[in-house]
């Protein structure tokens, strides 16, 4: 009863303050497309045999997204319309570059070489007409990616690792994986955060891997981002200036941020929808959660109420959630409950709001921006 009544006081105070709008945006922000973690269900045994065990379902199922999961994916998001005509829409926060596998193992594990996108996809058996439907996808607005970093690890940790010989390293890298390692030396840095650090000086190297990153993202996916999520852990702001240097208007912010500032030490930061930093760059908070293979709550009766507490408050809906709900590559349930829930979300919030409208976050974070310049 007492957890129940806090996530309500949660959900409800990370609405209040503000942007507001009269209008029932729903967004769905949605992690780690474009991400090489786990390769296939060999990779998954041959990881369970090394004694690399899962700690979550992201070890379990996050594979590169497959021919099948974008179709079935498209299938559903255009199963419903909203008040203007349009279907939903996800906005895949995405990894243009993934670690080139064979090159680091040719060398030796010496050094840390990355791929483009599509030449992992074009490499991969199976994976032939992937970066097809990636384009049409984008064509048709069914996917606006966004920038999720270059890659989806910390620079740092990998290459202690590689130089190391860390036989759980080799082991991921020898089956095209990037998953259940334990690493644990540094307390502030997760192995896939790619903006984690240690101490506070190393936030320079940051850098170079978001300037290589949005020129990467631009290559391949044809445009400038000008939103940006990072990948597995929350950056320091000293890198927004960079990001803002560099084409980036819209952070994705958590409502309670606990800011790492070096060291160990932290601050708690509060942000809300529409606050914007000294920069001109505006905050989007994600004010609902959807992780459908995420056991133990029924989701789609928790997003909507997560979705009518933003309406409430006149805010619109911003519904996070990652790929590996809707990954069907290493066992096809997986995908098949995601989807499932995933469409009668989607059923249920027409329904419910028949003037409810789909947008991808980018142009949410833009109306934001146009609403203050007046």
């Amino acid at each position: 009863m007492l957890g129940k009544l806090k996530t309500e006081l949660t959900n409800n105070f990370k609405n209040i303050k503000g942007w507001k709008t009269d209008r029932k945006i729903i967004v769905f922000s949605v992690d780690d497309y474009g991400n090489v973690r786990l390769a296939s269900k060999e990779a998954r045994d041959n990881l369970d045999k090394a004694g690399m065990p899962v700690e979550s379902r992201f070890d379990q199922y996050d594979t590169l997204e497959t021919q099948e999961d974008l179709e079935y994916l498209f299938d559903v998001l255009t199963s419903v319309k909203d008040k203007n005509g349009s279907h939903a829409v996800f906005t895949p926060f995405a990894l243009p570059a993934n670690i080139d596998f064979e090159k680091i193992i040719e060398n030796n594990y010496q050094e840390y070489y990355y791929e483009l996108l599509p030449d992992t996809l074009n490499k991969l058996p199976g994976y032939e007409k992937v970066w097809g439907l990636w384009q049409e996808g984008m064509k048709n607005r069914l996917l606006v990616p966004q920038f999720h970093g270059r890659e989806h690890l910390n620079l740092k940790v990998f290459k202690e690792l590689l130089a190391a010989k860390d036989p759980q390293i080799i082991t991921a890298l020898q089956n095209r994986s990037y998953t259940s390692i334990n690493f644990n030396k540094y307390p502030s840095i997760a192995i896939s955060a790619a903006f984690d650090f240690d101490k506070f000086e190393e936030n320079e190297s940051f850098k170079e891997i978001i300037v290589d990153g949005l020129n990467a993202f631009e290559k391949v996916f044809g445009y400038k981002a000008i939103h940006f999520n990072p990948p597995g852990g929350r950056e320091h702001p000293i890198v927004h200036s960079w990001l803002k240097e560099n084409g980036i208007k819209i952070l994705d912010e958590p409502s309670n941020k606990k800011e790492h500032l070096g060291n160990g030490e932290y601050r708690k930061v509060y942000n809300y929808m529409g606050k914007m930093n000294d920069l001109g760059q505006v905050y989007l908070v994600r004010n609902a959660v959807f992780e459908p293979t995420q056991d133990g709550r029924d989701w789609v009766g928790n997003t909507m109420k997560q979705v009518a507490t933003a309406f409430k408050w006149k805010k619109p809906a911003v519904i996070s959630s990652h790929r590996v709900n809707f990954c069907g590559h290493i066992d096809e349930k997986n995908r098949q409950k995601g989807l499932e829930d995933l469409k009668e979300l989607l059923k249920q919030i027409v329904t419910r709001w028949p003037e409810a409208e789909f947008m991808a976050a980018n142009e949410l974070g833009e109306l934001i921006l146009a609403e203050k310049d007046v």
